[in-house]
Parts: structure tokens; C-alpha cells; sequence
């Protein structure tokens, strides 16, 4: 199977997302033991290249620390929190990847039942073909589907800026994303290739509640965030603000990475679905990827097929709603990305969920994500040249193998 990275060209981006052009200048190698001191530094640099601010939080065998850059409010210069919620964009995916895996340890469904089975004549059009399509599939990114967000129309309509303020407050309905994405051909034949759509996240949600009869954040509330005690994490659903405390989100709402820099906190965040809508903090997200990788959420058949791996780049893979990275100094962190609107996030934790870390950028057009993860796992700054601790770039995998951005299209210009 070959995997497919191709540039898409989309003319509907915010600035671009993680973009190389604003990475975070270079910082010279940390020794050995440094502690929590290069995050840190890691953290302010993503400040010092453009982002408003930054909040982390990490746990380990001594404990759990939190920092902050930035501000989390540039019109009162009030600084970011290190108990900011935010809104965590693709890391719902891996929420709705664990409660479909879930039901299939209960026996109501399988990985490979198809989605016509599921979702009858929903997928079809332009090449498409639910029967071929199975939830497997989906949740590892080789259904072939096309990926909503690349429409043109849309990313106008959603991410520029006369589009946004116009339509930031509609709802979209999961079945207008999905005929949305049926106008296009696929992107490859099912199974033969690997390529991030959201459109599979969308359909995955509707599966949840084709299986339960409920909304699918119903089921995440119910079997993950109330027995994990997830305070600070809901599935919003149409609302458009987010609950307090919380920092302000940012974005140029343009094709480029300069201009005005505007307000994006409020808007209505069915558009992303179960794809890319959840809220959280970096403490629960914490708590979340450590209680499922040490297999608190999942049976051990279940957790083995989710980190099973479809290989992205070398030192990446993608499992079920979850990506294995390989970081520049050998240590291999699982957990997800996520971009939205004025958000970027990242949340990772190693396999025996004895380290973990997740963070948060309240703006979207500026990078440092990679940088802050080796930094913390690695005791190092970002790379000065090409290698995976690098900057981050507009692909929607970096250099590091991390997705960025996947919900904000990324921009050819």
C-alpha cells in the first residue's frame, strides 16, 4: 500500500496553520536531565515567532507541570492559564475512535462492517461507495474518501475572513458534510492508500449514534469523560463559546500569515462534528491518552487493533483515531493533533502512559508545536535544519510526524 501525502491546493485557509515561515527560531541543544527548562524555553519561542500564547501541562513518575507563555487576551494583555480550556479541533478523534472500539468489544458492531451497512446510501456518488468502506477503514484514514474541509466553497465560507463572520454561527448537520464530500472523487481506491480526511470522523460519529440511538457525544460523556472525571471536557454540540476558564482564540482569517489578527472564540462548532468539535484542558487530556494507553478505557484486543499502525512516514504511523511518532532522540509518543479556529493542540504520552504532555496555541497561523514535544521528551530545542525535530510546516504532517492543522485547510500560495 502506498501512502499518499499530496499537497492539496485549497484557497480557503486561515494564515497557514503551523506554517515553516513562522516556526520557532532555532535553540541550541539542551543537556540530558534538563528538566521541564527547554519546554519552557520551547514554549516562548512559539510566543516570540507569533503565536499569542502558549499553555502545557505534563505528568511523570515526579509529578504533574504546568507553564505558560504569552497571553491568553491581546486586547487586556491577561495571560494565559494553565487551566485554559480550549477547543482541542482532531483530538476528538481519538474520543471517537475508543467508544466505536468500545461497542466493538461489546459485540453491537465490527470493524469490518461496512458503512453502507451502517449508513445506507450515504456514501455514494462521484466514485464512492459505502459498501467497499469499512469502519476500519475510516478510523485509519485509508477509506479513500474525500475530505470536506479541501472544498474550495467551504473553506471560503468557513475560514476566510468576510466568510467567517458571516457564517460563523450556522449549523451544519453531519449529513450536509458528508454530501458535501460525495461532490468529489475519492482520493484513492479503498485500502490501496493513506490520506487524513475528516469526512471519515464525520461518519464515525453518525455510526455511534446509528449504534447507540443516541448523539455520539452522549456516548464519549458516558463511557469516557464520567468515569475518567474529565471536569474540564464536553462535546459542545452547537454552542458557540467556551466555558470558562479560557483564553481567547486568534486567527488571520487570510490567506497569508500577516494582517489583522481577529477574535475567533465564538462560533458555532458543528462544522467540525465529530470530527474536530471537543473542548478540554491540558490536564484532562492528560488523564485521557494515560488511562487509554494503560488500557483503562479498552480491552486489550482493542487497544492492540487501535495502535496498529498504517506507516506515514518513517518515523510515523497512524492507528485507529491515534498516531505513533518516533521523536529525533528514540522515544516513540502516541496521542493526536488539533486545529481549529485559533486553536492548535497537541496532546501525546508514551506508551506505558508514564510521560505525558498537552498543550495548547490560542493562534493559528504560527508553529512550534514539534518543537515544544521534543523539547519535553528529549531535553532539546527545535533542530536548525530539516530533521524531525524541525519546524513545523503547512503539511498536514511535519516533519516530526505529527498531524497539524487538520481541520484548518492548509493553503498553497
Amino acid at each position: 500500500m502506498t501512502v499518499r501525502m499530496t499537497r492539496t491546493t485549497l484557497v480557503a485557509a486561515t494564515a497557514v496553520a503551523l506554517s515553516a515561515a513562522l516556526a520557532a527560531p532555532a535553540l541550541a541543544a539542551a543537556p540530558a536531565g534538563a528538566g521541564h527548562d527547554t519546554t519552557r524555553e520551547a514554549m516562548e519561542a512559539a510566543v516570540d515567532a507569533g503565536v499569542p500564547g502558549v499553555t502545557a501541562t505534563a505528568r511523570d513518575d515526579h509529578g504533574t507541570w504546568s507553564a505558560t507563555a504569552g497571553v491568553g487576551n491581546l486586547r487586556t494583555g491577561k495571560p494565559r492559564s494553565a487551566d485554559d480550556r480550549y477547543r482541542v479541533g482532531s483530538i476528538t478523534k481519538t474520543f471517537v475512535a475508543t467508544v466505536l472500539l468500545q461497542l466493538e468489544a461489546e459485540g453491537r458492531l465490527s470493524l469490518d462492517d461496512t458503512v453502507e451497512e451502517w449508513l445506507p446510501g450515504l456514501v455514494r456518488g462521484n466514485g464512492h461507495d459505502g459498501s467497499r468502506i469499512t469502519l476500519r477503514r475510516l478510523l485509519n484514514h485509508t477509506s479513500g474518501i474525500f475530505n470536506y474541509t479541501a472544498d474550495e466553497g467551504f473553506g471560503r465560507t468557513y475560514f476566510l475572513k468576510d466568510g467567517f463572520f458571516e457564517h460563523r454561527y450556522d449549523t451544519k448537520k453531519p449529513e450536509e458534510l458528508v454530501a458535501l464530500a460525495m461532490t468529489h472523487k475519492p482520493d484513492f481506491e479503498p485500502g490501496t492508500s493513506w490520506n487524513y480526511s475528516n469526512t471519515n470522523f464525520v461518519l464515525a460519529g453518525m455510526v455511534i449514534e446509528k449504534a447507540t440511538g443516541r448523539p455520539y457525544g452522549d456516548a464519549i460523556r458516558a463511557r469516557i469523560i464520567k468515569p475518567l472525571h474529565l471536569t474540564a471536557t464536553s462535546v459542545p454540540g452547537t454552542r458557540v463559546t467556551v466555558p470558562q476558564p479560557s483564553s481567547r482564540a486568534y486567527s488571520k482569517l487570510a490567506q497569508t500569515a500577516t494582517g489583522p489578527t481577529y477574535d475567533v472564540t465564538k462560533l458555532n462548532p458543528s462544522l467540525a462534528y465529530a470530527a474536530g468539535e471537543m473542548i478540554s484542558d491540558s490536564t484532562d487530556l492528560n488523564r485521557f491518552y494515560t488511562a487509554l494507553l494503560r488500557g483503562r478505557l479498552l480491552p486489550r484486543e482493542q487497544l492492540t487493533e487501535m495502535t496498529t499502525t498504517v506507516p506515514v512516514n518513517e518515523a510515523t504511523g497512524y492507528g485507529l483515531g491515534l498516531m505513533k511518532s518516533e521523536l529525533t532522540c528514540g522515544v516513540t509518543v502516541w496521542g493526536h493533533s488539533g486545529g481549529i479556529h485559533g486553536s492548535i493542540s497537541e496532546a501525546v504520552t508514551t506508551k506505558d502512559g508514564r510521560r505525558s504532555l498537552a498543550f495548547n496555541l490560542n493562534g493559528d497561523w504560527s508553529g512550534g508545536t514539534g518543537a515544544v514535544i521534543e523539547a519535553e521528551f528529549c531535553g532539546e530545542g527545535p533542530a536548525t535544519t530539516g530533521g524531525r525535530a524541525g519546524s513545523d510546516t503547512k503539511h498536514r504532517v511535519d516533519p516530526g510526524g505529527r498531524l497539524v492543522g487538520e481541520l484548518i485547510p492548509e493553503f498553497d500560495g
